[in-house]
């Protein structure tokens, strides 16, 4: 099994605290291609800046995935995706984009929440960011089961530094979130908190969730399930239509999804 997990931001350190916890989360056998945004900012807190990183993350999921007459756009092909921001930039709409799985660390993190609790807590790294999250878990449609979204409510360092500079924010944030917030799970969001929760566990009475291990394990039960790709309903690639502007890569893909959609359909008219 082959992953192409994104860190939809520019930070290459955030991008090396994901692939530190990917690989220790994958199982053997899977092999994972870790990529960053080309461009975008720094860290994502706002929606305005999930917009600019969902356009980065479908490039990126462009020349990964996409195919020119029948065969991968690099030449290998790729099962599964990992978005891997909290927030899960461009989602749902990327699922659109390609044939296989697409997962986001949110929509992850969240899953192994609800398996394990009937509340959870998801700590994160601002103030700022609190919005955009629990918008995040209406849309899933677990805001029910949301106990608290606590934060770092100072300056960062530097989001590469965040764990090392907060670990004690960070589980006391935890901490009052099952005492205080009735918390059954906490979730501890974003890449940048990457592998923390293996620090912590044991620390917090409660199970405690990273949201890349949660994606790569949930990518790979995804893919494992062979389910097949959408070719109609809500997650059917975007009607044939004029376009311009757009990346080699993107047209390609683009058109490779529309092309798999109306030969499936015109087959399904005839039988």
């Amino acid at each position: 099994m082959k992953l192409l997990v994104i860190n939809p931001n520019i930070s290459d350190d955030v991008t090396a605290l994901i692939e530190s916890e990917a690989l220790r989360s994958a199982s053997p056998g899977t092999e994972l291609v870790v990529r960053t945004a080309g461009h975008g900012v720094e860290y994502i807190e706002t929606r305005f800046e999930s917009l600019i990183a969902a356009g980065a993350v479908a490039e990126v999921m462009a020349e990964y995935t996409g195919k020119v007459d029948g065969a991968p756009i690099d030449g290998a092909p790729i099962d599964g995706v990992v978005v891997a921001a909290f927030g899960d930039p461009g989602m749902p709409a990327l699922k659109e984009l390609t044939d296989v799985p697409v997962i986001g660390i949110t929509e992850a993190a969240l899953c192994a929440a609800a398996l394990q609790g009937h509340r959870f807590s998801i700590i994160a790294i601002s103030d700022r960011i609190r919005p955009w999250y629990r918008d995040c878990v209406e849309r899933f449609g677990l805001g029910g089961r949301l106990a608290s979204i606590r934060s770092i409510n100072e300056s960062l360092n530097g989001i590469g530094s965040v764990q090392q500079d907060f670990k004690e924010t960070l589980l006391a944030l935890s901490r009052q979130a099952v005492t205080e917030d009735g918390a059954d799970v906490v979730i501890l969001a974003g890449a940048p908190l990457a592998g923390l929760a293996r620090e912590l566990r044991g620390q917090i009475p409660v199970p405690v969730v990273d949201g890349i291990s949660a994606g790569i394990r949930m990518a790979e039960a995804v893919v494992g399930l062979q389910s097949g790709p959408h070719r109609a309903g809500a997650f059917a690639p975007p009607p044939l239509k004029a376009r311009k502007g757009l990346s080699e890569n993107l047209d390609a893909a683009l058109a490779a999804a529309q092309s798999a959609h109306t030969a499936a359909t015109n087959a399904a008219s005839t039988n």
